[in-house]
C-alpha cells in the first residue's frame, strides 16, 4: 500500500462529506420558478364557462372545428409584385 493512498482516500471522503449542505437545497430554484409562474393557484377549480353564453360558446367551438376542415386562405403580407410597391 502506498503512503499517498490513505491521504487520497481521506480527501475523497472529505469531499463527499460536504455535499449534504448542497443536497438540501437541490431543486429549490425550480420550485421557486414554478410558484412564481402560477398566477392563480385556484385556477383548476374555477368555473371555466363563467362569462360566456351558450350560443357564443357553441359558435366558437363550431368555428374552431371547421377551421381544420377548410383552413383560412394564406395571406401574403409582403408585396413583392411591384404593382403597389413604393418607388
Amino acid at each position: 500500500m502506498n503512503k499517498s493512498s490513505p491521504l487520497a482516500l481521506l480527501a475523497l471522503l472529505a469531499g463527499c462529506a460536504a455535499t449534504p449542505h448542497y443536497d438540501q437545497h437541490f431543486g429549490e430554484a425550480v420550485r421557486r420558478a414554478r410558484v412564481a409562474m402560477a398566477i392563480h393557484r385556484g385556477a383548476p377549480s374555477a368555473d371555466p364557462a363563467a362569462g360566456i353564453d351558450g350560443q357564443a360558446a357553441r359558435e366558437a367551438v363550431t368555428r374552431y372545428q371547421d377551421s381544420f376542415k377548410t383552413p383560412p386562405p394564406v395571406v401574403n403580407v409582403i408585396n413583392t409584385s411591384g404593382a403597389g410597391a413604393a418607388k
